[in-house]
């Protein structure tokens, strides 16, 4: 580097339902340091982008008395107006703008209901043969036809055998990806890359740990949950309920205003950093139990199906990470950590980031939104 260079600028954006999150580090002595951010709490509708497939009412009829599976060939729409792109391109300006951003190059997520992923186990073949051999098994696995996919695929040496590959395969409908870069081509900026959202909460929350880890990621409108082994997102489940739900229930229960709702939840999650919550836990689970159960119930799903898959039955997971907005309700990780009996914590995403120390305060307080904007800006840092 010349002494009069620019360092290394890596955008991340994470296009959430609860807001657009920006994260922009610089590369200085080969350590990622913050220089900007920027968020909004805006509600977004890119959950919802990838349309729901519309089946005609006799093939559900017949569906419901046969119990036949209908066959998707073709991706379901996806409403990408010029409004949409539009909208999401000035917000997207917007932030960079306030937090003067410098990158013109960015890492963007996907959102987790626009990819499929899977593990692909298959033979050893020769290497002119392999693309073709996993196309074919994907093939089988996919909702949609493969012509209409984009495949990305990573071999997972460490759970590979002399006779047997394991692939970790992840496939997204162009018609997101082509969203995606109308969205940042109007934005002013150059869309580098899409990954997936767990791909990024790995590299943020988890890193060079290779424990078999539980990463939970509460959002606005829905909850992820990813067993990491080894460093690899190795299975992902989805449940639609998260943040808001607690604030509707929580509006409910106290007959307050959603603003006002909003106010209290982040005073009690400010108190609860500094080990000043005096508000009952037994009560407040009690408000929130209806969102908090089914999270447990997953838990229980996605533990069980990975430690009866062949290899994993003597694997322990070790510990649960919380991360998203919604996961900083009061109480959450004690109640987790004391049904599962492990341990459960709020994940800390500017741990492998160095930052001003003035900055740790409000940097602590964002934290769990920032995640995945985070783990995108790492991305070129890490390799």
């Amino acid at each position: 580097m010349g002494l009069f260079s620019k360092p290394k600028a890596f955008l991340g954006v994470d296009l959430g339902a609860g807001g657009v999150k920006i994260v922009e580090l610089r590369q200085e002595k080969n350590r990622p340091v913050l220089f900007t951010y920027g968020l909004t709490s805006v509600p977004q509708d890119v959950h919802k982008l990838l349309a729901e497939q519309r089946v005609a009412p006799d093939q559900i009829r017949l569906e419901q008395k046969e119990n036949i599976r209908l066959e998707k060939k073709d991706t379901p729409p996806v409403d990408a107006s010029d409004e949409r792109v539009n909208r999401y391109a000035e917000t997207l300006k917007a932030v960079c703008r306030a937090a003067k951003t410098m990158s013109k190059t960015a890492v963007v997520s996907l959102p987790v209901s626009a990819v499929f992923n899977s593990i692909v186990t298959m033979p050893k073949v020769d290497q002119k043969e392999f693309l073709g051999v996993l196309k074919a098994e994907v093939k089988k696995l996919l909702p949609y036809s493969i012509d209409e996919m984009v495949l990305d695929y990573q071999i997972l040496e460490n759970f590979s055998t002399d006779k047997v590959k394991k692939i970790l395969v992840n496939a997204v409908p162009r018609k997101i990806v082509d969203f995606y870069s109308r969205v940042f081509k109007r934005a002013g900026l150059i869309l580098e890359s899409l990954e997936p959202e767990s791909a990024s909460l790995e590299r943020s929350l988890i890193g060079r740990d290779k424990a078999v880890t539980m990463l939970l990621d509460m959002g606005a409108e829905r909850t992820n949950f990813f067993i990491i082994d080894q460093s690899i997102p190795i299975t992902n489940h989805t449940i639609e309920s998260g943040g808001n739900k607690i604030n509707r229930l929580l509006v409910n229960a106290l007959g307050a205003s959603e603003n006002e709702i909003a106010e209290i939840k982040h005073d009690l999650f400010k108190r609860s950093l500094s080990g000043s919550v005096k508000l009952d836990k037994k009560v407040f689970l009690d408000y929130i139990m209806p969102v908090i159960d089914p999270i447990v119930k997953q838990i229980e799903y996605s533990f069980g199906l990975y430690l009866n898959q062949t290899g994993n039955e003597k694997k322990r997971p070790e510990k649960i990470v919380l991360t998203g907005g919604g996961s900083m309700v009061p109480y959450l990780a004690e109640h987790l950590s004391d049904t599962f009996k492990i341990k459960c914590y709020l994940g800390d995403p500017w741990a492998r980031v160095v930052y001003q120390d003035k900055l740790k305060p409000l940097l602590n307080e964002i934290g769990p939104r920032m995640s995945v904007a985070i783990g995108l800006a790492l991305k070129n840092l890490s390799q």
